[in-house]
């Protein structure tokens, strides 16, 4: 099991109560930062949950304050030059490569390539959020069938301060009305969970110290229906968004996304704008 340079423990934690398993990123110092490593973790986690006939749910948790606060820009543990066994797809690895060819080959497999690989786990996957809920954080809670959210938590996606169309997994018109979508994306404003309630975002709200206990039971109750037909009506649900355009509408903004790197690179010698993690961090400001 990998674990963090600064957390103790590994970078996901893996548990099991009854039919549920639980999956908790585990980088708290980091905000819940994803890293490779933890990506590969938690496609690791997905897998064996996936193959154990004991679990029914699955609930993807973030451990401290924040769910988490997005990819890994700029921690100790920050990892996007190493290479990684590859799963999510067929494109070559990006290490040892240059220019669009080396970020397009990474952000193909850990970002795209993996968000969409786990929407296809064919087990009810719950969100279960804390805190901040930010850019890549998005995308994880996006891939999950129902998110759970505590009262303080927030969702921003402030990378078009990079110049940069949303995050890799653009989901943003299908998970709220076109509108918000862009108002979300125009500002780079904090959404609170009620508005993302109200939006049709997050299926439920609680307050904090009832959160883990709430998700575990929503749980609980979705373990209760049959397997095969939980699997069944997953796939029904994702192949009416992928009729509705989701599919290709991610590989359409995924090209503008690569777009927008290239010009950066181009114009300024740094494909993300001279951006860091704390300017990032300071750019999700006021809630909406």
């Amino acid at each position: 099991m990998t674990t963090d340079p600064v957390d103790a423990g590994p970078v996901v934690r893996y548990e099991c109560d009854g039919p549920v398993a639980t999956v908790t990123m585990n980088r708290p110092a980091y905000r819940n930062a994803q890293n490779s490593a933890m990506t590969y973790a938690l496609d690791s986690a997905f897998s064996e949950a996936a193959a154990d006939d004991g679990v029914r749910v699955v609930v993807l948790a973030g451990a401290g304050e924040h769910f988490s606060a997005g990819h890994d820009i700029g921690s100790p543990g920050r990892d996007e030059h190493l290479p990684f066994p590859r799963r999510a797809g067929l494109w070559w690895d990006h290490s040892g490569k240059s220019g669009a060819e080396r970020r397009f080959a990474r952000e193909s497999e850990v970002y795209l390539g993996m968000c969409r690989r786990w929407r296809e786990l064919p087990k009810p996957l719950i969100a279960s959020v804390q805190g901040a809920c930010v850019a890549g954080g998005l995308t994880l809670a996006w891939v999950c069938d129902l998110i759970v959210a505590s009262e303080d938590a927030f969702f921003a996606d402030p990378v078009v301060r990079m110049g940069i169309p949303g995050v890799e997994y653009f989901a943003h018109p299908w998970v709220m009305p076109p509108r918000i979508a862009k108002e979300l994306l125009y500002t780079g404003d904090r959404m609170s969970a009620r508005r993302a309630y109200e939006v049709g975002m997050v299926n439920r709200v609680v307050p904090r110290d009832a959160l883990a206990a709430e998700t575990r039971a929503l749980a609980g109750r979705i373990a209760r229906m049959p397997r095969m037909g939980l699997a069944l009506t997953k796939r029904a649900v994702n192949q009416a968004e992928d009729l509705q355009g989701l599919h290709s509408g991610l590989d359409s903004a995924f090209a503008l996304h690569h777009l927008a790197h290239a010009h950066n690179a181009e114009t300024s010698g740094d494909p993300l704008a001279g951006m860091d993690a704390r300017s990032m961090s300071r750019s999700a400001g006021a809630e909406s």
